[in-house]
């Protein structure tokens, strides 16, 4: 089968972030389908461009054969402001248009298009009708709803905008594919009906994870990264507005005179780490420390070395519809989690025994788990781990969804 992705978050190889479909579309070819990804040019963290971007509208990278990436066009104003960001949308919105017509070429078989942000799905719309094929289209994230709650969206006649075409692509889109139950049960309320929604969620990479820690030393990484004698809670992920990670840089305020020993590691980047940074130097906090942006295999690397990872976000509704994805990279790596996420990721992190859930934005009552963990018997947080690793590998294995999804894509494949 050959299969047309677009999705505008599309990694570069090997760069941290959420990696989702850089590990499907892998699966994928070496099952011996194809497939042609158009991707944006702007990285989702940083906003920026790599400098082999500057000056270009298109540039084709072959991943590996099998796999072909046509990076598109996005304008670099998207951490700019709301204009900005619309205008980044659009901008990959018609360069994309243009390299599925006249760069993509040959036969497909399916589009499959992912979103957020929700305009992409233009794109899938147009190519669909020019080609011929139907497209399945990929919630990761509920839109509009989520882009007002953390106030990217704001203007009336935008929004009004995006609820008419969400509906519009919903009725069009052959399948629709949830990554939460939350979702599902969001979209039958939108009035989609029940048997075009396909349930394939985030996923761990256990083979990624083994991969980058086989043989692993971590005491000598630990000795390279300054990292002896510390209790190490990392977060890995994006460091944007819905993330709000100045709830972790309070808990690291409350702690900073208690419990020293203790260290916030901040792997990512984003608009708000500069902010963030910031408020670490105010505070005079040297709890806090940011990697920036490292390549996956070293991400699994720092998660290894770490005694508890944390997933966190903005405390809105709309985040209790949502599996964070590094969730999942922490479970692979059998580390107890702090979930300071409520609704389906509190659910999946008491049902898997695999951590304790945090009140979002609430710096009291993380500390306090925080503490609560440090008090448990050792066999206790490692029974912590291999729980939530059995409940991935159970529920959430990479290889068997992929599979999955494939057999629905060729379902309804032309």
């Amino acid at each position: 089968m050959n299969i047309l992705l677009i999705h505008q978050m599309f990694l570069e190889k090997d760069d941290g972030g959420g990696s989702r479909f850089n590990q499907m579309t892998k699966f994928w070819v070496d099952q011996g389908h194809t497939v042609t990804v158009l991707a944006g040019m702007v990285h989702y963290g940083t906003g920026k461009k790599r400098d082999r971007y500057k000056g270009k509208i298109f540039l084709r990278d072959e991943y590996e054969p099998g796999l072909d990436v046509i990076r598109c066009h996005v304008s670099e104003s998207y951490n700019s402001n709301f204009i900005g960001r619309l205008w980044a949308y659009f901008s990959f919105v018609f360069s994309s248009i243009w390299a599925g017509l006249f760069k993509a070429k040959g036969k497909y078989d399916i589009i499959l298009v992912s979103s957020p942000p929700l305009f992409v799905a233009i794109t899938a719309y147009i190519l669909s009708l020019f080609k011929r094929l139907p497209y399945v289209f990929e919630v990761r994230d509920l839109w509009p709803e989520s882009a007002i709650d953390t106030g990217v969206l704001n203007n009336k006649f935008i929004i009004r905008f995006a609820y008419w075409f969400e509906k519009f692509i919903y009725k069009r889109a052959k399948l629709i594919n949830v990554l939460t139950p939350a979702f599902r049960t969001k979209l039958i309320e939108k009035g989609v009906p029940k048997d075009k929604i396909i349930f394939i969620p985030n996923a761990a990479d256990f083979t990624l994870c083994e991969a980058s820690i086989k043989d692993m030393d971590v005491e000598a990484f630990k000795n390279e990264n300054d990292l002896e004698g510390k209790t190490i809670i990392t977060y890995v992920g994006a460091h944007g507005v819905a993330n709000h990670l100045i709830q972790a840089i309070k808990t690291a305020e409350l702690l900073k005179e208690s419990h020293p020993e203790i260290l916030f590691l901040m792997i990512g980047d984003g608009m708000q780490r500069p902010e963030l940074e910031k408020e670490c130097e105010r505070l005079k906090l040297t709890n806090v420390r940011f990697i920036g942006m490292v390549p996956k295999s070293e991400v699994f690397k720092y998660i290894n070395a770490s005694d508890f990872g944390a997933s966190i976000l903005k405390k809105v509704d709309t985040f209790k519809t949502i599996y964070s994805n590094k969730t999942f990279d922490y479970m692979s790596c059998k580390k107890p989690i702090l979930m300071a996420i409520d609704g389906v990721s509190r659910e999946l992190v008491e049902t898997s025994k695999s951590g304790v859930f945090v009140e979002p934005e609430n710096p009291e009552d993380f500390k306090r788990k925080i503490l609560h963990l440090l008090s448990l018997d050792k066999n206790e947080l490692e029974k912590m781990g291999e729980s939530g690793y059995a409940y991935a590998q159970e529920h959430f294995s990479r290889h068997k969804l992929s599979s999955d999804y494939v057999s629905h894509l060729k379902s309804i494949a032309k």
